[in-house]
């Protein structure tokens, strides 16, 4: 069994039934936003507007087309769109209505959440095999796998799920990942991969009996009132209020299946996903930084949010601070990533370590400090048309101006 104590699983269970009946009852009323939505006298002015300059200068250099970035502390908000959806001469204009694909920051607000919540449950233990679950992934060395392993990707698998030959399919997806072998111990090596989210998805399921995206709503997004996020987009809003990501080209290896010319747009980026159909636990949510500054104001708050409780006081604990296992440098969360490779760009050179958060391949950020109850949300589509920008160095940029945006006022 875990060893974490959760509360009695029949309390948790008339929870999930009151949250569900609140988000039905209550979707008529309008979301409870920070009360001063526009008071930015919390922030550094000459930081902000530099912060402002940096996104202008990377529009203006085409590093990207496009771009969404909101700040909040304590009730005060800085928000603003950049750019157009794409570089085309007649294209609309982003503003913070614009619907983005979020790519791997689905981890971080569907996945994991999803995995602790049923792990509150009693449902999913989280320190057991992945062979409890799933028997069929047996050799290769996956005996020693567990569910905080995938959680903190110190699984030992590889990092994603190989293209050919072709396949498509949940099912396909499923017997490739449980086909994989480790390359190191479990437990002893940190790597990034999709796998392991891919079968935390297939997991939710699993246990749930619902669909990743159909739990992910029902749990997560419609009681945060998160109305602009969700899986298959297309299904619950037009094209246009999307930004575009890639365009097919005869060359494009990773993108073969598009056609030269064709646009993806409400249709997932990530090749393997759109393999699987849409949904999986690795990438696949479209959203709003509004939507997603929402879910950061939950975690602030300990897990609850407008009088609703989403995650336990513990789960947020163990999404948000280190649960890597012993002896591996990179500090992990149980979904959130704290002080790996990857958190080091988008955290700056002022956050503290302690701060967490998650990027995602399209070119998003989710970074929030608790100690300052301070976070930033940064959504564009800089893989338009060809995933060949690197943003890699203006992420860095934003995190500093960010953190000395909302720090400086507080010396």
């Amino acid at each position: 069994m875990s060893r974490f104590r959760f509360p009695a699983p029949s309390r948790r269970l008339v929870s999930a039934a009151l949250l569900a009946a609140l988000a039905a009852g209550c979707t008529h009323l309008p979301p409870q936003e920070p009360s001063a939505m526009r008071d930015e006298r919390q922030f550094d002015r000459a930081r902000l507007a530099a912060l402002d300059g940096v996104l202008d200068n990377a529009v203006a250099a085409r590093k990207l087309p496009g771009a969404v970035l909101r700040m909040e502390r304590e009730g005060a908000v800085h928000e603003r769109g950049f750019g157009r959806l794409s570089y085309e001469p007649d294209a609309a204009a982003v503003t913070p209505d614009t619907i983005f694909d979020a790519a791997s920051l689905s981890k971080v607000i569907s996945t994991a959440p999803a995995v602790l919540m049923l792990a509150e449950e009693g449902r999913i233990d989280l320190e057991a095999p992945l062979l409890r679950y799933f028997p069929e992934c047996k050799g290769g060395g996956k005996e020693a796998i567990t569910v905080r392993h995938l959680l903190t990707h110190s699984s030992g698998l590889p990092a994603g799920l190989p293209a050919r030959p072709g396949w498509s399919g949940d099912a396909a997806a499923h017997e490739l990942a449980c086909a994989q072998q480790v390359t190191h111990a479990p437990g002893t090596f940190f790597r990034y991969s999709d796998i392991n989210y891919i079968l935390l998805g297939q997991l939710v399921r699993k246990v749930s009996g619902m669909p990743l995206d159909e739990f992910a709503q029902r749990r997560i997004f419609g009681p945060l009132r998160m109305r602009d996020t969700g899986y298959l987009p297309l299904a619950r809003t037009g094209a246009a209020a999307i930004a575009p990501t890639q365009k097919g080209a005869a060359d494009a290896a990773l993108h073969g299946d598009l056609a030269p010319g064709q646009l993806l747009r409400g249709v997932v980026h990530d090749p393997t996903v759109r393999r699987i159909g849409g949904v999986a636990g690795s990438a696949g949510v479209f959203s709003t930084a509004r939507d997603i500054a929402r879910f950061a104001r939950m975690l602030l708050n300990s897990g609850e949010l407008d009088g609703v409780r989403v995650l336990s006081r513990d789960s947020v604990r163990l999404l948000t601070t280190v649960q890597s296992p012993p002896g591996i440098a990179a500090l992990r969360g149980m979904g959130m990533d704290i002080d790996s490779p990857y958190a080091q760009r988008p955290r700056g050179t002022v956050f503290p370590v302690g701060s967490y958060g998650h990027t995602g391949f399209t070119g998003c950020i989710l970074w929030i400090d608790p100690a300052s109850k301070t976070f930033y949300v940064f959504l564009s589509n800089r893989v338009y048309p060809d995933d060949k920008s690197n943003v890699l160095t203006l992420y860095t940029e934003l995190g500093t101006l960010a953190a000395q945006a909302a720090l400086s006022t507080l010396r």
